[in-house]
């Protein structure tokens, strides 16, 4: 590992740690480099922005999720989908309690939501991909949106989920994705992906209440 992946990890690391301690707007920058045993320099260049840290946070996730490869092409869209979000929560276990802190705290910042969801709907393309489904033109668009409810209705449960084997998780996740692959079949036009449960309408009605935010 690099001087810089190695400095990024380790500000990340600090961060999360200091979420979980004291909350996630309490945690400053000087505290956080002090903590990462970085000079602030090389905090400032690794994340110059909270919000670059919080785009780091996500990508480290994806990342992860990623590093396993691709699900596996003989199973259904929605089982090879299933497996990459819950890839993804599992990733979320080592982190847990600094990533709770900052999805329970993002609602009281909406700009910054709205400045990361760019970074959120890139996370949710790269799942796609990884789950075999396309996520170009009209088609790919409708497949990021509608895991992107998917996955935040699921992140809902999965903030009060604290069993090891994550059994609620798994039980909404499965839910939310029959629910996305029942409305998927509305979709009207060629476009409509076929036995897609990543694909929602145009504008699908949220699947649970608006929080938490797309930080994780």
């Amino acid at each position: 590992m690099s001087f810089d992946q190695d400095c990024r990890e380790r500000i990340m690391h600090a961060a999360l740690a200091r979420a979980a301690a004291g909350g996630w707007r309490s945690a400053s920058f000087a505290a956080v480099a002090a903590d990462a045993d970085v000079s602030l320099v090389d905090a400032y260049s690794a994340f110059p922005t909270r919000l670059a840290l919080l785009a780091g946070l996500l990508a480290r996730t994806d990342r992860r999720v990623l590093e396993d490869g691709p699900a596996d092409p003989e199973d259904s869209p929605r089982d090879r989908l299933f497996d990459i979000v819950m890839r993804r929560f599992d990733a979320l276990a080592a982190v847990r309690d600094g990533m709770v802190a900052i999805v329970r705290e993002m609602p009281g910042d909406p700009l910054t939501a709205m400045q990361l969801a760019p970074s959120f709907a890139a996370s949710m393309a790269w799942m796609l991909e990884a789950a075999g489904l396309a996520t170009t033109g009209v088609a790919g668009s409708l497949r990021v949106k509608g895991l992107a409810v998917v996955y935040l209705a699921t992140l809902r449960t999965w903030l009060d989920d604290d069993s090891i084997d994550m059994a609620k998780t798994m039980a909404a996740l499965d839910r939310n994705l029959r629910r996305a692959e029942s409305l998927a079949r509305f979709l009207p036009g060629p476009s409509r992906p076929a036995n897609d449960p990543a694909a929602g309408p145009a504008n699908p009605p949220p699947a649970a209440d608006p929080e938490p935010s797309p930080t994780a």
